[in-house]
């Protein structure tokens, strides 16, 4: 399960989305702003105050960066399994 905690701004959140999607990965999008959830909601929850915030199997990998270089080295997939 992948739950990914994003804003309307951030380009960083795109580009998360967009790699998710191309991987044909399923997951939960957390509108922090729709759902009115200040930063520290988010941190209490992830560890982190800035988005986005991805959480893959009750693990919080972090960022776009983060999802990024899991995917590169073969992690995403062992995280996943």
């Amino acid at each position: 399960m992948i739950t990914l905690y994003s804003s309307n701004w951030c380009p960083s959140c795109i580009w998360a989305k967009r790699l998710l999607d191309d991987l044909n990965l399923n997951y939960n999008e957390i509108n922090i702003q729709k759902t009115k959830m200040t930063r520290n909601d988010l941190e209490s929850i992830t560890g982190g105050r800035t988005v986005p915030q991805i959480i893959i199997n009750d693990v919080c990998i972090g960022g776009f960066d983060n999802l990024y270089s899991l995917n590169k080295s073969g992690g995403l997939q062992k995280l996943l399994n």
